[in-house]
């Protein structure tokens, strides 16, 4: 307090005609002076046998009105000076934090200061956060920070970030958050080892992360110096995509870099011994229909009868299938047959659920085809992981329809958590990044994804796998994720969203402000803090469009041969010449 008092005169006094209590008050802002929303302030009073109380607040809300008018058309009059009044302004002061916790109202009259410095410090409890994450600037210009406690599993985990689609920059803000956390000191010598994976649904805005932005300018390098980081690209990141479709050399399908990006597929082998028949099945409204028996009894019998070739086809009751097309023309064949139906899909069985599940399997075709080879090179690394040298991952979905989209987050969430289970350790950390949450995780329904979505929501932080979710309406999500998200972001809203019980946590005021906010602007809430903080988070130092991206870095240009075995890229048909 004595720091506010030294470095500044008192903005105001606290209200003596509105009621103060110990979570709340009002404060008459001083002739001169202002105070605008959002604003940290800062008074104390002297309780008797507890000697000097501080409280700490922020401002949810300003007023500005004539003192002495009776009617509205009073200010006509005032204005041209007719009639005696004074303009006053006044704030509302929600309390976020008070030292000692001794709970008294501010007395009326009592000096209120701007914070700043250790007392701002103090009444956004960043004083007590020994791990902080810098997450951009407040309105006044300062630093605003998160607890790392409450992002990786310590005390917390897991992130639900909400907004307008287009406007509301929620996946700038994942990368962001992602950016900070690994460059700044919060994680400390973890942040090395510590992983993402990052699901691109949308365009290719997150596919240039290794590039710098040439937007860059001092102003943006010194905000950035500002909040502890450098501006810079993401230093160590592996872009994946799907293969082309049809084409025999697995041309990764991507068109804003044609380096530093490898393709991704499962063979048919694969897609048998490892039970992923479910995830082409996975729309939300599926585990509610018969035929999702008919699913797991065919994928069992696939895993079963399934004899792996070198080519990455595989021998399947007694029948060559190099493809997904022949893998579903041999269900197909099997599961209409009299004498085979029935210990494909099981004797209980009706026909009509059979057909039903041929009807899907068969549209399935054209959207899982690609994604499902036996034309590729087996032994080449193909599969979607973020177990490798790259610090960030990021697979690239944009171009594929809706199932291959579920299809492919469904079987990765499932080898990651796996692999992290196996692991049985906590540590390095895993970041998923994952946008449309409420497409794969809707609050009706259950599917695939949508269990192990829940698992990481509810057994993630055990395992140290922690959940960046994105939706445009969080009232749509599954309501135990939403729960079991430590952190809550909001950028701008619909105005019809805004007034959901989702968004509690949110005072009256900042719902009201959340329909018109401006890109860049959040509203992020953590549990330390009983007010969310208003942050402006700065420009990204990394390309988020061609245009944008500077010179790809040195390890994008390295060749498929500089980065696995060679001797897995030869075919079992070719020669070695020694």
């Amino acid at each position: 307090m004595a720091e506010a008092r030294d470095n500044e005169a008192a903005v105001g006094r606290v209200l003596g005609t509105e009621d103060a209590t110990p979570l709340m008050f009002w404060v008459a802002v001083a002739e001169g002076a202002y105070l605008q929303l959002d604003d940290v302030v800062v008074t104390r009073r002297e309780v008797p046998g507890r000697g000097t109380v501080t409280v700490s607040g922020v401002v949810t809300a300003v007023r500005s009105r004539h003192e002495g008018a009776q009617f509205d058309s009073d200010v006509f009059a005032i204005s041209d000076g007719q009639l005696p009044a004074q303009v006053q302004e006044a704030a509302e002061i929600t309390v976020t934090r008070v030292e000692p916790e001794v709970f008294v109202p501010p007395c009326p009259g009592d000096e209120v200061f701007r914070a700043t410095g250790s007392d701002r410090d103090s009444a956004l409890y960043f004083d007590q956060m020994s791990r902080q994450v810098p997450l951009g600037f407040s309105r006044d210009g300062e630093p605003v920070f998160l607890n790392a406690d409450f992002l990786d599993g310590t005390r917390g985990a897991h992130v639900s970030i909400s907004g307008i689609s287009g406007v509301a920059t929620k996946t700038s803000f994942a990368t962001w958050l992602l950016f900070a956390l690994l460059h700044s000191k919060a994680l400390g010598p973890e942040a090395v080892n510590t992983k993402a994976l990052i699901f691109n649904v949308k365009g290719e805005d997150l596919l240039l992360l290794d590039h710098d932005n040439v937007k860059l300018d001092d102003d943006l390098r010194a905000d950035y110096r500002k909040l502890g980081l450098e501006a810079a690209a993401f230093g160590s990141v592996t872009v994946l995509a799907p293969a082309r479709a049809g084409d025999r050399n697995g041309v990764p399908d991507v068109a804003c870099r044609t380096t530093g990006v490898e393709s991704f597929y499962w063979t048919v082998a694969e897609f048998c011994s490892e039970r992923l028949l479910p995830f082409v099945f996975a729309d939300a409204d599926d585990e509610r229909q018969q035929y999702t028996m008919v699913v797991h009894q065919v994928a069992a019998k696939l895993q079963r009868e399934a004899k792996p070739k070198d080519d990455g086809g595989a021998v399947i009751d007694g029948q060559l299938v190099s493809s997904y097309g022949d893998l579903v023309d041999l269900l197909c064949d099997r599961l209409s047959d009299d004498d085979t139906r029935g210990t494909w899909a099981g004797t209980a069985i009706g026909l009509g659920t059979v057909n039903a599940f041929i009807r899907r399997l068969i549209s399935s075709t054209r959207d899982i085809g690609r994604l499902v080879r036996g034309d590729l090179p087996p032994r080449r690394a193909h599969g979607v992981t973020s177990d490798t040298g790259a610090q960030v991952t990021v697979v690239d979905l944009h171009n594929l329809p809706d199932r291959a989209q579920r299809f492919v987050v469904g079987v990765t969430l499932r080898a990651e958590f796996e692999r992290k289970e196996k692991a049985g350790t906590a540590r390095p950390l895993q970041f998923v990044v994952l946008d449309e949450l409420n497409k794969y995780a809707p609050r009706d329904g259950t599917s695939p994804i949508k269990e192990i979505l829940l698992d990481i929501a509810e057994r993630g932080r055990s395992l140290g796998v922690v959940l960046v979710g994105a939706q445009q309406t969080a009232s749509e999500i599954e309501r135990r994720i939403a729960a079991n998200s430590a952190i809550r972001v909001v950028g701008r809203l619909d105005p019809a969203e805004s007034g959901r019980p989702e968004y509690g946590f949110l005072s009256q005021g900042q719902r009201q402000r959340a329909v018109m906010a401006k890109p860049g602007t959040m509203f992020v809430a953590q549990p330390e803090l009983p007010v969310p903080l208003v942050v402006n988070f700065p420009f990204p130092s990394w390309a988020t469009r061609p245009v944008e991206a500077a010179a790809p870095p040195a390890t994008a240009l390295r060749s498929k041969t500089q980065t696995v075995d060679p001797f897995e890229l030869a075919s079992a048909d070719d020669d070695i010449p020694f």
